[in-house]
């Protein structure tokens, strides 16, 4: 079977995840297929199961520092009008449709597909391979940190993790020609807040001054005009400029080949011109839920807004809520924790395994320039930070801009064309190693 037949098989299973809501039928669907399509896999490895996340062990010849390989098998849900199908899995137009086809069904099928065709050639790893593959990523599951509960408690500490994150895209920044393999060695913490403003309440006809709405409000502006979170380049994004500033023209090719130097520079200007950008030097807050009064006519005693927080490491978890609890106190506002994690480890990109990595990235795609980036988002690979000192967040498929812009959106697709080499790269990752 074609490698476009077995991920169009793959994203027919709807496997969308809820917070709360138990759809494990769905998911044990999901892994007959997986079954049906890679039996090697499935006769030759060990497996364990989280609820219904995946942890499987290829056995090698040695045990000492494995390899791990993740993908997870949730998908969002598939709103809106689609081209094709969400789940129809249609092949059309040289690609592969449907959700999940970039995040992250195809990097799981290449995964799964590596060691298929390695077994069937006979070949035994130097060291355990272990597939890793969470049915929760999307919804904060449990399932990758109890995997990682299971491997600590018995003493397995990986030379490498390897999960989504970066790929291979052309013009990850304006100006810069060429294709660039992002590979994710940053991860920001995640931070949720409540901001509580409370009042008096009554009727709304004859409202007073500063109510919880207003003081919320006015907030919520000064956060956005006066932005509290201080920009500092770091090693990762230095790094990343440093390779990327050569195939930019002009003088901020010059000025982001020469990051170090122009630090001071980059921290002031990034923030004005470059949302992306900016979002790897600092840390960030969105406004995203908020709840007033449940009558059209009532003054609330009580309102709210949820702010989430990407926090980076030397604007952390904690100097974060001081910040926010310090402005939030102009409007007599208080701060309530929903939940806080810290930035988590920063891979070396100078590491030994980070190089290895790389030169598998260049075999399997020649003309890609490899870059360190800081993640913006959050990834199940974050777990693993606590017994894996190079989690790196990288999937090796390269995408346009128009699919990057339909994950988690409308007409996800993925290029048949990006599935041989992704296969390929994750079998020289096995060997290599």
């Amino acid at each position: 079977m074609r490698l476009e037949e077995k991920l169009s098989k793959m994203i027919q299973v709807d496997t969308v995840s809820e917070a709360g809501i138990d759809h494990s039928g769905k998911f044990r669907e999901f892994h007959t297929v997986l079954e049906e399509l890679f039996p090697n896999v499935f006769k030759t490895c060990e497996t364990e199961k989280f609820n219904e996340a995946l942890l499987m062990k290829w056995k090698g010849r040695s045990s000492a520092s494995p390899i791990v390989l993740m993908s997870h098998q949730d998908v969002v849900e598939a709103q809106g009008e689609w081209k094709e199908p969400p789940f129809s899995g249609t092949i059309k137009d040289g690609r592969v449709w449907g959700r999940g086809a970039v995040d992250t069904k195809s990097s799981l099928m290449c995964i799964f597909e590596a060691v298929e065709e390695l077994i069937a050639d006979g070949f035994t790893p130097e060291r355990d391979i272990y597939i890793s593959s969470s049915d929760g990523e999307e919804v904060n599951g449990k399932g990758a940190e109890l995997a990682v509960d299971y491997l600590e408690k018995n003493n397995v500490h990986p030379l490498l993790v390897l999960d989504e994150g970066g790929m291979i895209k052309e013009e990850p920044i304006k100006g810069a020609e060429g294709k660039f393999a992002m590979m994710g060695t940053l991860e920001k913490g995640t931070c949720n807040f409540r901001f509580i403003a409370r009042g008096k309440g009554g009727h709304a006809s004859a409202p007073g001054k500063d109510t919880p709405l207003v003081r919320l409000g006015r907030f919520m502006a000064d956060i956005e005009e006066h932005d509290p979170f201080k920009a500092k380049m770091n090693e990762t994004t230095i790094e990343m400029f440093r390779r990327m500033g050569p195939a930019i023209k002009g003088p901020l090719g010059f000025l982001l080949a020469h990051a170090r130097f122009f630090s001071p520079l980059l921290e002031k200007v990034l923030p004005k011109v470059n949302r992306l950008a900016t979002a790897m030097i600092k840390t960030t807050i969105a406004f995203t839920t908020a709840k007033g009064s449940d009558g059209l006519n009532v003054l609330p005693s009580s309102a709210y807004v949820t702010g989430n927080c990407r926090v980076i490491h030397h604007t952390d978890a904690d100097e974060t809520l001081r910040i926010l609890t310090d402005r939030a106190s102009r409007y007599d506002i208080d701060v309530e924790v929903i939940n806080s994690n810290r930035a988590y480890p920063v891979v070396d990109h100078n590491s030994s395994v980070f190089r290895k990595v790389e030169t598998a990235v260049k075999t399997s795609f020649p003309s890609v320039i490899t870059c360190p980036y800081a993640m913006t988002g959050g990834t199940d690979a974050h777990h693993f930070s606590r017994i894996c000192d190079n989690v790196i967040r990288f999937a090796p498929l390269e995408i346009d801009n128009q699919q990057y812009e339909s994950i988690h959106a409308v007409n996800e697709n993925i290029s048949i064309s990006t599935l041989r080499p992704g296969v390929d790269f994750y079998k020289k990752i096995i060997i290599e190693f």
